[in-house]
């Protein structure tokens, strides 16, 4: 195999994966963007209805549709032009190579001892909290418009910092690696129109940083004590403390502890 043979198959194959992880960024932002997947949805209906009109020979109903497929792209540019922009800065934040930090097990289960020590208290005192953990998906946007911190994850600091009445205490926390990065951190709400309206502003403030990232949102109910998480546009409400911890231990595992589990346990399954 010549030189020239081996360059031309290699640009191919970068070529098809360029293209699969630019289709793999698009669909991946689109399930976590409501108004996108109303777009694709749309899309999908005027493809069918074309093809329908011109099987059944639908003069008008396929001279219709011709306009609407020349103008549609320009319209829909123009009419959700934000939406857009939030997809491009979603893709544009995410880290290629994942977390900026690993947790070890010790780090991880002394995080997560330390966030259940500040949920249990802020739950029994009916405290309300918005805490966001960061993972690939990078909220720097969120970090620059809060309160610096930097500080190592504590209970006593998490339930000062929503304790009522403190000037930090109606914005949300974010975790970075296991670090308590910054304070009163304002997130968009959810504009998702199948959200329950009886959901306050941190859990509808919540569910919007899910959908637009992956960080874990955990919300404390201010009224009534409840906890819950918000992952990837979709709620876990009002679940019990082992229940929240099992979750949050379970979401925090690095990716490649996951695989390296389940390579464990065939091996296992093997021997056995």
């Amino acid at each position: 195999m010549s030189i020239a043979s081996i360059w031309s198959l290699f640009t191919k194959i970068l070529d098809i994966c360029i293209v699969w992880l630019l289709f793999y960024f698009v669909l991946k932002n689109i399930r976590n963007n409501v108004k996108m997947v109303l777009i694709l949805k749309g899309v999908i209906l005027i493809i069918v209805i074309k093809i329908l009109s011109q099987l059944l020979n639908l003069y008008t109903v396929g001279l219709l549709l011709e306009y609407i497929v020349e103008w549609g792209p320009l319209a829909i540019i123009v009419v959700f032009q934000p939406e857009i922009r939030n997809m491009l800065e979603s893709i544009g934040r995410t880290q290629l190579l994942g977390r900026h930090k690993v947790l070890t097990v010790d780090e991880r289960e002394k995080m997560v001892t330390e966030i259940m020590k500040s949920v249990e208290y802020l739950k029994r005192n009916r405290i309300g909290a918005l805490i966001v953990i960061e993972r690939d998906v990078s909220l720097q946007e969120y970090i620059d418009r809060a309160t610096k911190i930097y500080a190592d994850i504590s209970n006593e600091l998490l339930s000062n910092l929503f304790f009522p009445n403190s000037p930090l205490h109606d914005g949300g926390v974010i975790i970075q690696g296991d670090r308590i990065t910054c304070a009163g951190a304002v997130f968009k709400t959810s504009m998702n129109p199948n959200v329950s309206k009886k959901l306050g502003t941190r859990h509808r403030a919540a569910l919007g940083v899910s959908e637009e990232s992956d960080a874990l949102a955990l919300i404390i109910s201010e009224e009534t004590g409840r906890i819950s998480i918000a992952l990837d546009g979709k709620i876990a409400y009002n679940l019990t403390l082992d229940e929240f911890r099992m979750t949050l231990m379970e979401e925090l595992k690095p990716k490649t502890e996951v695989f390296y589990d389940a390579e464990e346990e065939s091996t296992g399954e093997e021997h056995e």
